[in-house]
C-alpha cells in the first residue's frame, strides 16, 4: 500500500506508483498474507512491536483519509463575477463615477451616484445567490471521515492495547467484537460466529458471515473480479460488527481501503453544470455580444447624429447596455428553483442544490439502489412451504390477524425461467441461502456428500413427482387456495422459528427497538402479524440448553420442555429440540416430514428428500433466502439445564432423526408504492433500472415484482460480468439490462457514465457509502433521508425525507414544470430588457434629443419587472398532461426557433409601443419629464400584457383560467402598477431620482391602449402557432435542429483513475 504521507514530489509519486502491485488478500491463505506483509510467523500471538509499528507508520502514513483542497471565499466570489455581463456593469459603474465627479448639477451627481449604488447592489446580490447555490460538496468527504473508527484494539508487544484509529498500520493484529466499527481493511485469521453489516458499502441486506479460508478463484478468473460482498474473509473499514468476534491482520489503511477509494472518488468526481445553467451561460454570451453591438451603435447615433459630446454619448450608450443586461435574471431563475424546492419539500423531497431541480425534469433513466430504496430494507417472510400447502404471507400487513397468511398453492410453485434446466444443487449453490463449505472430518455438509449419506449427490434437472411425492403442484394447484389458518396452527408451525431464536421484536412488530438477525426477525414478525403472542410462546418454553448458531455449520438448536400449545399433547414425556438453519444442511439430518406443517405423532411420515430439494431450489431460483424449521424429540433427562452443547449434538446421532416442518422463504420485499411509481415513470418515458449488490436471482425476483423485467429487459447482469467488459461493450449492456446484480461501486459509476455517454440524463438513487461516487457522477443524485448514510446525503442533490422512491416521480413532475416556467420567464424578461435598450437606440435614431429612458429608470425597470412579473411565471403550476409527455430531448435549447420568434415579436411590440407613444406625446408638446414618464409606464404596463399571455404556452389567456391557478399573478400586477403610480407622482422622487413628471389622463389612455394592443399581438401569435401545429409543423421544438440545438452526443468525460481501484488493495513492495 503506498504511503499517504510520502507525496512530496512527483518523483516520489512515480516511484511509488512503479512499485504498486495488486494483492488479492481474499484469495490468499492466512500464511500467505503474513508472508506478503513481511510479518513474523508468530504475528497472531505477539503482534507488532512498538518500533515496527512506528516504522510502518512512517512508511505508510496515518490511517486517515486525504482531504480535498478547499475552495476559498475569494475564489467563490471570483467565480461569480468573472463574466462579460458583470464586466459591462462594472464599466457602467466606472463611467457613472466619472460623471458624478465631473458633473456640476445636483441632479446629475445624485443620479450617477445612485446608479453606482444600484449596480454594486445588483452585483453583490447575484454573487451571494451564486455562492449559496453552490452548497458545500466537501461535506460528503467529511461525512466519510466521520464513519472511521476513532479507536482500535490491537496486539502490540504481545499485549492487547487500545490505540487511536489513525495509528493503525498494515500488519497490525486487530481484535474485533460485537458493535465495533472496523478500523481498516482486515484479513480475518480467527473468527467466532463473526458477521459484519456491510449494507452501506456493498448493498447486502443482511450481515455477512465471515470465514477464514481463502476464497476459491479456480478456473483462471481474476481474483479482483470477486465482489466485495463475496469476500467473506475480509472485514472492511467503517463497517460494523453485527455479531460474534474475530482477529485479523490489517492489509490496507487510509486512502487505500475500500472506503478510502470511495473518498478519492467523492473528492475527484466533478459535478457537471445542469443543462439550464449551461444554456444560461450561452444565452449570456450571445446577449453580451448583442449588447456590445447595440451599445456601439447607440454611441455612434448619439455622437454623430444627436451631437452629444463623447462622454455623454458614452453614457447614453451605456444606458442602453444596462437596459439590456438581465440583472434580475439570475435572481428570478433562483426564485423558480426556490419555489419548486418549497413545493418538493412539502412532498418529502429535499433539494440540496437549487439548479438540480431543473435536471429532474429532463431525467431519462433513474438508476436505483435496491435495498431500502425500492424495497423496505426489512427482511420479511413471504411464503411458508409445507408438504401439502403453501402459505403466502401479506408482506404489507399492518394489523394482527391470521388472514395475513393465505393458502395459495400456485404461489412460487415452479422454478424461475432462468433456472428451469439447471440441477437443483446448482441453483441452491448460487442462491442467497447457499451454505459455504464446512470442514468436518473431511466431509462437506450440504448436498453432495453428507454426514449420513441421506441425499444423493446428483438429482435430475427437472424433478418429476413420483408415487412417493407428497405434493404434486399440478394436481393440487387449486386445492385449499384462499383458506386461512388459525392462530393456533401458526403458533405450532412457527414455534421452531420463535423459540430457536434470541431475537426480540421491535415496538408493535416494527423495526424500532428490534434486536437480532434480520432473517430470524422475519419469522417472528410474521408470527406476530399472524396474531401469535410471540412473547407468550417464548415465556412458556425457556431454553434448557442450546447449540449456538455458527457460520461453520449454519444452524442453531434449542432444547425445551414440551408445551401443549406449542407442541401438541403427544410429547409430554420427552424433550423437544428445535433446529433452524440452512435447508441444504437440514434435509440430510431429517428422517420425517410433518404433513401440512402438523407434527402430532399421527401427522409425521417418512421424508421425501428429493421433493424438499426441489422446493428449496424453486424458492432459491426466485432469489429468496430460505430457512428450514425442523424439530426432534429426546428422552427426558438426556439434556441438563444449561448444558454446553456443540454441533455434534445435532449432527452425530448415527442417523437422520429430525422432522422437517416447513420452509420459510424470506426476502426484503418491494415497497408497494414503488410499483405504481415505476409504472408512472414508464408512462412519462422515464426508464428505471435497479443496481444492487444482492444476488442475481434475488435481484431478478425483485425486479419482476417491480415491473422492471419485461420482454426487452428479461435478464440481469452481474458485476463480474461487467468487469470483464470494455467501455464500448458496457455501453451496449446498459441499454439491454434493467437489473444489475452483485454490483460494486466501480460498476455503479461505470453504469452511470455509460448511460451518459449515450446521451441519457441519468438519475441515481442510493443510501449507502458505496453509492456516493455514483451519486456525484450522475446528473441527479438522490439519497435517502431515513435509512441513508450521511455520506450519501452529502453527495446527492436531493434527499427523500420519507425514503420513498415514489417521491421521485412527484419531483420529476415539478422539475418539468421548472423548465416550462423558465421558458416563460425568458419570454417575459428578454423582450422587456431588449425593449429598454432598443428604445434608447431607436428613440435617438428617429430624432429624440435625449434618451427616452434614464439610466435609473432602466435599472429600476429591470429589477422590478424581474421580481414581480418574472415571479408570476416562476410560480406557475404545471400544465395538465405534463407527465404524459416524453422527457425533454437531449440538447434542446431553452430558446428554440419558435420561442426566439415569440421573443422577437414581443420585443418589436414593446419597442413600437414605447417609442411610438413617446413620439406621440412629444408631438403634442409634452415636456421631457412627461415623455420619460410615458415611455416607462407604457413599457411597464405593456410588459404586464406580455406576462399575462406568457403564462400559457399554447392555451389562450382570454379565458377564465387566467383568473385562477396562480393567485400571485394579480398581486404582482397590483404591486407593479402601484409602484409605477408612486414613482410617477411623488414629488422629488419622480423629478430628482427618475427624471420623470406627472402624467395626465390622455397619457394613461395611451398606456391602456398599448397594453391591449400588445396583449392582442401575443395572443394572435398563439392562434397562428396552434394553426401550424394542426398542420403537423413542429412548433414545440421537439425535433433536433442543427442551428438551434446543442450537440446530442453524450458525456464522454473519462472515469477518474480511482475507479479502477475499487475492490483492489495495493501495497508497496
Amino acid at each position: 500500500m503506498p504511503s499517504s504521507k510520502n507525496k512530496s514530489t512527483n518523483a516520489d509519486d512515480e516511484a511509488a506508483a512503479a512499485k504498486k502491485t495488486t494483492i488479492p488478500w481474499h484469495a490468499l491463505s492466512v500464511d500467505a498474507c503474513i508472508t506478503e506483509l513481511q510479518l513474523p510467523p508468530d504475528i497472531l500471538k505477539s503482534g507488532l512491536t512498538t518500533e515496527q509499528a512506528a516504522a510502518r507508520l512512517a512508511q505508510y502514513g496515518p490511517n486517515k483519509l486525504s482531504e480535498k483542497e478547499h475552495v476559498t471565499l475569494l475564489q467563490r466570489i471570483w467565480k461569480q463575477v468573472a463574466n462579460v455581463l458583470v464586466l459591462i456593469l462594472v464599466v457602467v459603474a466606472v463611467v457613472s463615477v466619472v460623471r458624478a465627479v465631473t458633473s456640476t448639477t445636483v441632479q446629475n451627481i445624485v443620479s450617477n451616484w445612485l446608479q453606482v449604488a444600484l449596480i454594486v447592489f445588483v452585483i453583490t446580490i447575484n454573487t451571494i445567490i451564486g455562492i449559496v447555490q453552490e452548497g458545500s460538496a466537501e461535506k460528503a468527504a467529511d461525512a466519510l471521515k466521520a464513519m472511521l473508527s476513532s479507536e482500535a484494539i490491537v496486539l502490540r508487544d504481545g499485549k492487547e492495547v487500545k490505540v487511536p484509529g489513525e495509528s493503525l498500520v498494515p500488519g497490525d493484529v486487530v481484535k474485533l467484537g460485537l458493535g465495533d466499527r472496523v478500523p481498516a481493511d482486515v484479513r480475518m485469521c480467527v473468527v467466532g460466529n463473526l458477521a459484519c453489516g456491510e449494507a452501506a458499502l456493498t448493498g447486502e441486506s443482511v450481515p455477512i458471515d465471515k470465514t477464514v479460508d481463502a476464497i476459491d478463484v479456480s478456473g483462471g478468473s481474476d481474483p479482483m473480479s470477486i465482489p466485495l460482498g463475496d469476500r467473506h474473509n475480509m472485514c472492511f473499514s467503517a463497517t460494523l460488527v453485527a455479531q460474534g468476534a474475530g482477529t485479523g491482520i490489517v492489509t490496507s489503511t487510509g486512502d487505500y481501503t475500500e472506503i478510502g477509494t470511495i473518498n478519492a472518488l467523492v473528492n475527484k468526481v466533478e459535478k457537471k453544470k445542469t443543462n439550464v445553467l449551461e444554456q444560461i451561460d450561452t444565452i449570456s454570451t450571445y446577449l453580451a455580444i448583442f449588447i456590445v453591438i447595440t451599445a456601439a451603435a447607440t454611441w455612434c447615433v448619439a455622437y454623430f447624429i444627436t451631437g452629444e459630446d463623447w462622454l455623454d454619448a458614452l453614457s447614453t450608450s451605456l444606458v442602453c447596455a444596462v437596459a439590456m443586461i438581465p440583472e434580475g435574471l439570475e435572481a428570478i431563475v433562483t426564485m423558480v428553483y426556490a419555489w419548486a424546492v418549497s413545493n418538493m419539500a412539502k412532498q418529502n423531497a429535499i433539494i440540496r442544490a437549487l439548479p438540480a431541480v431543473e435536471c429532474l425534469g429532463s431525467v431519462t433513466v433513474i438508476c436505483s439502489d435496491k435495498t431500502g430504496t425500492l424495497t423496505k430494507n426489512e427482511m420479511t417472510l413471504t411464503a411458508f412451504v409445507t408438504t401439502g400447502k403453501r402459505y403466502k404471507f401479506n408482506t404489507d400487513a399492518s394489523s394482527r390477524t391470521p388472514t395475513n397468511f393465505e393458502v395459495d398453492n400456485s404461489y412460487l410453485c415452479t422454478r424461475a425461467d432462468n433456472s428451469k434446466y439447471l440441477k437443483a444443487s446448482e441453483i441452491i449453490k448460487k442462491g442467497p441461502s447457499a451454505s459455504r463449505k464446512s470442514k468436518r472430518g473431511g466431509g462437506i455438509l450440504g448436498f453432495g456428500k453428507t454426514a449420513h449419506g441421506g441425499v444423493e449427490s446428483e438429482e435430475p434437472t427437472a424433478v418429476i413427482p413420483t408415487e412417493g411425492t407428497v405434493y404434486d403442484e399440478e394436481a393440487t394447484a387449486g386445492k385449499g387456495s384462499g383458506e386461512h389458518p388459525d392462530s393456533k396452527y401458526l403458533r405450532q408451525a412457527l414455534s421452531g422459528g420463535i423459540l430457536c431464536s434470541k431475537c426480540n421484536l421491535g415496538t408493535d412488530g416494527g423495526r424500532e427497538g428490534e434486536i437480532g438477525n434480520p432473517t430470524e426477525l422475519a419469522i417472528l414478525r410474521a408470527a406476530y402479524f399472524g396474531d401469535v403472542n410471540v412473547s407468550e410462546v417464548k415465556d412458556s418454553a425457556p431454553f434448557i440448553a442450546e447449540v449456538p448458531f455458527s457460520s461453520e455449520y449454519k444452524f442453531m438448536a434449542t432444547v425445551h420442555e414440551p408445551v401443549s400449545e406449542n407442541d401438541t399433547d403427544d410429547y409430554g414425556d420427552s424433550l423437544v429440540v428445535h433446529v433452524k438453519g440452512a435447508p441444504d444442511r437440514m434435509v440430510p439430518l431429517c428422517k420425517y416430514q410433518a404433513k401440512d406443517g402438523k407434527f402430532g405423532k399421527d401427522d409425521v411420515e417418512p421424508i421425501d428428500a428429493k421433493w424438499w430439494i426441489e422446493q428449496i431450489a424453486i424458492l432459491s431460483s426466485h432469489g429468496l433466502r430460505v430457512l428450514a424449521l425442523t424439530r426432534g424429540v429426546l428422552p427426558k433427562g438426556s439434556v441438563q439445564q444449561g448444558e454446553q452443547l456443540g454441533a455434534d449434538f445435532v449432527q452425530e446421532r448415527g442417523e437422520p432423526w429430525l422432522t422437517l416442518v416447513g420452509l420459510c422463504a424470506i426476502m426484503d420485499p418491494p415497497r408497494p408504492e414503488c410499483v405504481a411509481a415505476i409504472s408512472e415513470a414508464h408512462g412519462a418515458g422515464v426508464r428505471v433500472a435497479m443496481i444492487t449488490g444482492d444476488h442475481k436471482d434475488t435481484a431478478l425476483a425483485i425486479g419482476g415484482m417491480l415491473g422492471l423485467v419485461d420482454k426487452q429487459h428479461s435478464e440481469a447482469i452481474t458485476g463480474p460480468e461487467m468487469d470483464a467488459m470494455t467501455d464500448e461493450e458496457l455501453t451496449i449492456a446498459v441499454q439491454k439490462y434493467n437489473v444489475f446484480a452483485r454490483a460494486s461501486p466501480q460498476n455503479k459509476i461505470r453504469i452511470v457514465k455509460a448511460l451518459q455517454s449515450e446521451g441519457e440524463i441519468c438519475g441515481m438513487t442510493g443510501d449507502g457509502v458505496n453509492d456516493a461516487p455514483a451519486l456525484k457522477a450522475a446528473d441527479m443524485g438522490v439519497a435517502m433521508g431515513k435509512e441513508g448514510t450521511d455520506v450519501a446525503r452529502e453527495a446527492a442533490e436531493m434527499i427523500l425525507a420519507d425514503d420513498n422512491f415514489a417521491t421521485i416521480i412527484s419531483a420529476v413532475r415539478e422539475g418539468r414544470a421548472v423548465w416550462s416556467n423558465l421558458r416563460a420567464i425568458l419570454l417575459v424578461n428578454t423582450p422587456i430588457n431588449n425593449a429598454q435598450g432598443m428604445s434608447v437606440l431607436f428613440g435617438l435614431l428617429f430624432g429624440l434629443d435625449q434618451s427616452p429612458l434614464s439610466s435609473i429608470q432602466v435599472l429600476y425597470c429591470n429589477l422590478i419587472c424581474a421580481c414581480t412579473l418574472g415571479f408570476v411565471c416562476a410560480v406557475e403550476p404545471a400544465e395538465d398532461g405534463i407527465m404524459l409527455q416524453p422527457p425533454r430531448r437531449v440538447g434542446k435549447r431553452l430558446i428554440g426557433r419558435y420561442l426566439f420568434l415569440r421573443i422577437l415579436l414581443g420585443t418589436v411590440a414593446l419597442i413600437t409601443a414605447t417609442v411610438g407613444t413617446t413620439f406621440w406625446v412629444r408631438g403634442l408638446g409634452y415636456e421631457e419629464p412627461q415623455q420619460r414618464s410615458q415611455a416607462l409606464n407604457t413599457l411597464s404596463f405593456s410588459a404586464i400584457s406580455v406576462t399575462a399571455s406568457a403564462r400559457f404556452s399554447r392555451k389562450s389567456a382570454i379565458h377564465s383560467r387566467s383568473l385562477h391557478g396562480n393567485p400571485l399573478a394579480f398581486w404582482s400586477y397590483f404591486i407593479m402598477a402601484t409602484l409605477q403610480v408612486f414613482i410617477t407622482y411623488v414629488p422629488g422622487l419622480n423629478s430628482v431620482i427618475f427624471s420623470m413628471g406627472p402624467m395626465d389622463g390622455f397619457q394613461w389612455g395611451l398606456v391602456i391602449l398599448m397594453m391591449v394592443a400588445v396583449f392582442v399581438v401575443m395572443e394572435l401569435e398563439k392562434c397562428f402557432r396552434n394553426y401550424l401545429s394542426s398542420l403537423k409543423y413542429d412548433v414545440d421544438d421537439l425535433e433536433h435542429d442543427e442551428f438551434w440545438d446543442a450537440d446530442e452526443e453524450g458525456d464522454k468525460t473519462p472515469l477518474p483513475e480511482e475507479v479502477s481501484r475499487f475492490g483492489r488493495d495495493e501495497m508497496t513492495k
